[in-house]
């Protein structure tokens, strides 16, 4: 067999397209050991188990949840040979295996983001009443999201739903939910609540839930958001992100919307229990109405009477002023010029009278 010689670059270069080829990804389980930040942006650990260890490498923006020596994970990655030849695995995301590295990585997360204010309660905003558009994240084939837009109908019903479709568990779950978190963010439109909703699920179906990239993602949302993942025992870092949490997908639609059946039923017992106010308060309007309107006839009457004692002077007046009655007492009314020999008329109550004048001297 004719043998192939390379240099050593050459070598390197055919053996990793060979794995690249062969091991194009691989999920691999093992315990996390040696592991190290480098600058700020570079990770190094190894991962390993009783029969032996491998070199792996990632950046520090790739490693989503947090890891710590002797943690159980599994990572996907893809084999590689270094140029210095060291094998190694270049990983491309890292999750937690198994309950106890779940709850580890859970609580070392939760202490990082609430050191940082995350989880305060004076950052969290409180949802609309009654809202009248909303956007919901979730799978659309999953039972949760079946029973909340149920309740969601039979309580209010009439709101305008926008749906993103997403998975809600695996390695791609998290980048699928924070792409539907910000699509509804920055739409010109925008929804007056987000919720994110997700049925119940062991431990590692929910642990997407508590990616950091999407729990940050939740707490810098523009619009409130409410989450509702899990059954009510469940706890993830989205739901304590959130603006408001729910105990389930059914829960967040008891909490978004108030029942309408019970809006009909406690009107109906307040106005009947103002009904007995509202005739008593028109009684007490009539009689008060009533004694106005008596007030003010006798108050009328009081001035007409006035007016009619004043019209009755005024006729005496008039009626001691009429030349008629003063020629019925006996006088007399003299026309024409005071001047010797001048003609003039005399009038009495029964006669007129003509006569001469003979003499006018000054009185």
């Amino acid at each position: 067999m004719e043998k192939i010689r390379y240099s050593v670059s050459d070598f390197i270069a055919v053996t990793n397209q060979t794995l690249e080829y062969a091991y194009p990804s691989v999920e691999i389980e093992g315990e996390v050991a040696s592991f190290k930040v480098n600058q700020g942006k570079f990770i190094f650990f190894d991962i390993k188990d009783a029969g032996g260890s491998i070199g792996c490498f990632m950046t520090v923006w790739q490693l989503r949840v947090p890891i710590e020596d002797g943690m159980k994970v599994i990572i996907t990655a893809t084999p590689k040979l270094t140029q210095w030849g060291k094998f190694s695995l270049t990983v491309k995301s890292v999750r937690p295996s198994g309950e106890g590295a779940l709850k580890k990585s859970f609580e070392l997360l939760k202490a990082k983001l609430d050191k940082e204010g995350l989880f305060l309660e004076a950052r969290k905003r409180s949802l609309p009443a009654i809202p009248q558009h909303v956007a919901v994240i979730s799978s659309t084939q999953s039972a949760g999201y079946a029973d909340f837009i149920k309740i969601l109908n039979d309580r209010w019903g009439g709101l305008r739903v926008d749906v993103a479709h997403v998975q809600v568990q695996g390695a791609s779950a998290p980048d699928q939910i924070i792409r539907a978190l910000n699509y509804f963010n920055e739409r010109d439109e925008l929804p007056e609540v987000i919720i994110v909703i997700r049925g119940g699920g062991s431990a590692d179906d929910l642990s997407a839930f508590n990616d950091e990239q999407l729990v940050r993602a939740i707490a810098g949302s523009r619009v409130p958001t409410l989450v509702g993942v899990g059954h009510e025992i469940d706890e993830s870092l989205a739901d304590l992100a959130a603006d408001v949490r729910a105990a389930t997908p059914s829960n967040a639609a008891q909490i978004l919307v108030p029942d309408k059946h019970e809006i009909i039923r406690a009107t109906r017992y307040q106005v009947q229990s103002l009904l007995p106010r509202v005739e008593s308060a028109i009684d007490q309007q009539s009689i008060l109405v009533r004694t106005t309107l008596s007030d003010l006839l006798v108050k009328a009457e009081q001035k007409i009477d006035q007016r009619v004692e004043q019209l009755s002077a005024i006729r005496s007046v008039l009626t001691q002023l009429d030349p008629h009655t003063v020629l019925a007492r006996g006088y007399a009314l003299i026309r024409g010029a005071q001047k010797v020999g001048a003609m003039i008329e005399i009038e009495t109550i029964k006669a007129i009278i003509k006569a001469e004048v003979k003499d006018v001297h000054t009185k």
